[in-house]
């Protein structure tokens, strides 16, 4: 894609953070970008901060339902046309030692960060075939590197890189791209995080989205698969 003008991408959970961040990094390319999230409020601050402009659309979409995932591919594509790139980035994180982890803490992030990812790839993959297009993961390097009270979260970013890695042998015949982005600490809001100069040392949003505009520069032949990001400078937090 060396000419990424008007180009179109679907970025889940787009209305904050990382996902956000991309949004802002594939509008400067001159791409039409569709954010979604669950509630119309956080998509309607998104866009007052993407500003106004007929490259940018919000849906209202939650990724551990299939169907609302289907809804939401079928609105941007009948706006405009195929969908070129696919980023999955919606995810949640809940820490606790496993003995004390809820069941409905364990189910939400299987469900939005992992079944989550496979219902937006199956929702938009037709779409992807036509344009042979790029579909990205937003994991985390807590899917190679385990911690305690991370149970749960690392389940879901381990499974996650493993569903993006197959996928990707699964889906290059159809010369469709997948990759799979794993960032250490970002400043963003994950957490309880309220982003601030104490985060400078942080990887920040736009650095990821600068990522994705070169994962998507790059020659076609070449496939950086999964990309392993982490701050320069941790010691000095």
């Amino acid at each position: 894609m060396k000419n990424l003008n008007n180009k179109v991408a679907y970025i889940t959970g787009g209305t904050k953070g990382i996902g956000l961040g991309i949004a802002k990094a594939l509008l400067s390319t001159g791409m039409k970008v569709a954010i979604s999230g669950r509630k119309q409020q956080n998509i309607d601050l998104a866009l007052e901060q993407l500003g106004e402009s007929d490259n940018v659309m919000g849906v209202v979409s939650d990724v551990s339902d299939i169907l609302s995932e289907t809804r939401a591919i079928e609105a941007i594509t009948s706006q405009w046309g195929n969908i070129d790139v696919l980023i999955a980035n919606a995810g949640v994180g809940y820490f606790s030692p496993i003995d004390t982890m809820s069941q409905e803490q364990w189910n939400e992030m299987i469900e939005t960060n992992l079944t989550g990812a496979f219902n937006t790839l199956k929702a938009g993959v037709e779409s992807l075939k036509r344009s042979e297009g790029y579909y990205l993961t937003i994991a985390s390097l807590a899917g190679v590197n385990f911690f305690a009270q991370g149970a749960g979260y690392n389940a879901t970013k381990f499974g996650l890189v493993g569903f993006t890695q197959a996928a990707m042998l699964d889906l290059r015949p159809h010369n469709i791209k997948v990759s799979c982005i794993m960032p250490g600490s970002v400043a963003t809001h994950f957490r309880g995080n309220i982003p601030s100069s104490k985060d400078d040392w942080k990887i920040q949003a736009e650095d990821i989205g600068q990522i994705v505009v070169d994962l998507l520069r790059m020659p076609h032949r070449t496939l950086p698969s999964k990309i392993e990001v982490r701050p320069t400078r941790p010691d000095l937090k």
